[in-house]
C-alpha cells in the first residue's frame, strides 16, 4: 500500500483499518433491521460519520411514479405526508440516478444542476457534494445517496471508495426493507378488507320473513372481498320494521348496485341500505324513501359515482308489490300461467346523479299470481363473461327460471349461480352477483 508524500503510513493504515471496522459494523446494523425508516437512518448516519461530512440524504427511487423520494435526511423537514418528491431526472441526484455513476462536485454553486432553493429556504450553505447510486443485488436502481460538505473541503477518491462500500450494502438492505414493508402492507390491507367484508356481510339479513304463500331466497356474492352490491329483505308490521318474532303483514325488498366493486362502492351501497332501514322504521312510503336516498347520495357521492336501486313492498294479504326503480334493471316478473317474462321498467335515473327533476310519487304496482316469481338479480349474472368474450344475457337467465320453475326459490338461486359460473368457466364472475327471488306458491 502506498501513501501520499508527507503522510504518516501508520496513521493512514490505522485510518483504513478503522474505516473497515466501521463498514463491518454498518453492514451488521443494516442486517439487523427490516424497518425502512430505521435502515435509512443507519445509512445517512453512516455516510455522514464515515466520510466526516456535515449532512447526508437518501433518495428512494419510486419506480411506479419515476420519482426520487426523501423520507429521512439530516437538516431537512419533510412535507405534511412525511416525504419530499421530485422527478428522478432532476438535479444532481437525478443525474446520478440516470447515469448510475458517482458524481463528485467540489463546488455545488459552480454546477448548473445544483438547485439552490433548499439553501435559500433553510439558510444552509452547500459546498461539496458526493452523490452515489444505490443498486440492489440484481443491479436495479434503489435510490441515490447524497453526502454534503466534507470537513476536508472536497471529497476525494478514498471517500468515493468508502461511500461505494456503504452503498453496496445499503442498496441490498433497502430492497429487503421494501420487500418486507410491501408484504406487511399487503397483509394489513388483507386484514382490513376481511374486516370490511365481515361488516358488510353482517348487514345482510340474518333470516328471511316466512309466509305460507310465499317462498323467498336472497344472497350476495362479491367479486372481491367487498362488493358494490347491497340487498335487504325484512318484514314490516303496522308500517314499521317488524321484530323477528312478530308476524309481518308486508315484506320490504331492496337491491342496490354501486358503480364498481370493492370497498369504495361497498360504502356507497351500504349507505343507501342504512338510509332505507331508518326510513322504513319511520314508516316512510316507497317514493319518499327513494327521494331522500337520491337527495343524500347526490350530496355525498363524488362526480361519476352513483347507485342503482330497486325498492319494493309486498303486501302479503293482496300479493301486490308497490315498487320504485332508480336505474336498477333489468327486473322481471315470471308469469307462470303464460310462461312469459314481464319487465318492470326503471322509474328514474340511478341515485346520486342529480337532484330530483322528476316525480318519486308515481310508484308501480305489480301483482303476483299463483306460481309467479319476482326476479331481482344484478349484472354479475347477466354479464357473466365466457372465455370467448360473450355475455350470459337475459335469455340464459330465462332458460334457468323456466327449467327450475317447480323448484324452491333457493334452488333456483343456486342454479343461477352454478350456470353463470359454468358459462364463465371460472370460480368467480367479474362483477358482484346478488339475487332476490320471490315466488308465490298459491
Amino acid at each position: 500500500m502506498t501513501f501520499p508524500k508527507n503522510q504518516d503510513p501508520t496513521i493512514s493504515k490505522a485510518h483504513h483499518i478503522g474505516a473497515l471496522e466501521k463498514l463491518l459494523d454498518i453492514s451488521k446494523r443494516l442486517g439487523e433491521s427490516s424497518d425502512l425508516l430505521a435502515v435509512l437512518g443507519v445509512i445517512i448516519d453512516a455516510l455522514r460519520d464515515l466520510l466526516d461530512a456535515d449532512r447526508a440524504t437518501v433518495f428512494i427511487f419510486d419506480e411506479k411514479t419515476n420519482e426520487l423520494v426523501i423520507h429521512v435526511a439530516h437538516g431537512v423537514a419533510g412535507s405534511s405526508s412525511g416525504e419530499i418528491r421530485f422527478p428522478s431526472t432532476a438535479g444532481i441526484a437525478g443525474a446520478c440516478a440516470t447515469n448510475r455513476e458517482i458524481i463528485n462536485i467540489p463546488d455545488a454553486y459552480a454546477d448548473e444542476r445544483f438547485n439552490r432553493d433548499v439553501d435559500k429556504r433553510t439558510g444552509y450553505r452547500t459546498k461539496s457534494i458526493l452523490a452515489i447510486p444505490l443498486v440492489d443485488h440484481a443491479g436495479d436502481l434503489v435510490g441515490v445517496a447524497q453526502v454534503l460538505n466534507t470537513s476536508k473541503g472536497v471529497f476525494d477518491l478514498s471517500d468515493e471508495q468508502l461511500g461505494s462500500g456503504i452503498a453496496s450494502q445499503a442498496g441490498i438492505a433497502l430492497r429487503r426493507a421494501h420487500l418486507i414493508q410491501d408484504r406487511l402492507d399487503k397483509v394489513k390491507l388483507q386484514n382490513e378488507m376481511s374486516v370490511a367484508k365481515e361488516i358488510q356481510e353482517s348487514s345482510f339479513p340474518k333470516f328471511l320473513p316466512a309466509h305460507p304463500a310465499f317462498d323467498i331466497a336472497a344472497f350476495s356474492t362479491p367479486a372481491e372481498e367487498c362488493g358494490g352490491d347491497a340487498f335487504d329483505v325484512f318484514g314490516m308490521r303496522e308500517n314499521t320494521i317488524a321484530n323477528f318474532d312478530e308476524a309481518a303483514d308486508k315484506v320490504f325488498f331492496f337491491l342496490a348496485d354501486a358503480t364498481g366493486h370493492g370497498v369504495g362502492p361497498a360504502l356507497s351501497s351500504m349507505q343507501a341500505r342504512g338510509m332505507l332501514r331508518i326510513s322504513a322504521r319511520l314508516g316512510q312510503k316507497v317514493g319518499r324513501i327513494a327521494r331522500e336516498m337520491n337527495t343524500q347520495l347526490s350530496e355525498d357521492l363524488p362526480s361519476g359515482r352513483f347507485v342503482t336501486g330497486w325498492l319494493g313492498i309486498l303486501d302479503l294479504a293482496t300479493s301486490s308489490i308497490e315498487c320504485f326503480s332508480a336505474g336498477q334493471g333489468p327486473v322481471y316478473v315470471y308469469r307462470r300461467e303464460k310462461d312469459h317474462f314481464e319487465e318492470i321498467e326503471s322509474d328514474a335515473p340511478p341515485f346520486g346523479i342529480f337532484m330530483p327533476g322528476f316525480s318519486y310519487d308515481e310508484t308501480r304496482q305489480v301483482k303476483l299470481e299463483a306460481g309467479d316469481m319476482l326476479i331481482l338479480i344484478t349484472d354479475g349474472y347477466y354479464e357473466a363473461m365466457s372465455p370467448a368474450q360473450t355475455l350470459w344475457s337475459e335469455q340464459c337467465v330465462f332458460e334457468v327460471i323456466r327449467r327450475m320453475k317447480d323448484k324452491s326459490a333457493d334452488e333456483i338461486r343456486k342454479e343461477l349461480d352454478r350456470c353463470a359460473l359454468l358459462f364463465a368457466q371460472a370460480k368467480a364472475t367479474d362483477d358482484d352477483r346478488t339475487a332476490i327471488i320471490v315466488k308465490r306458491l298459491f
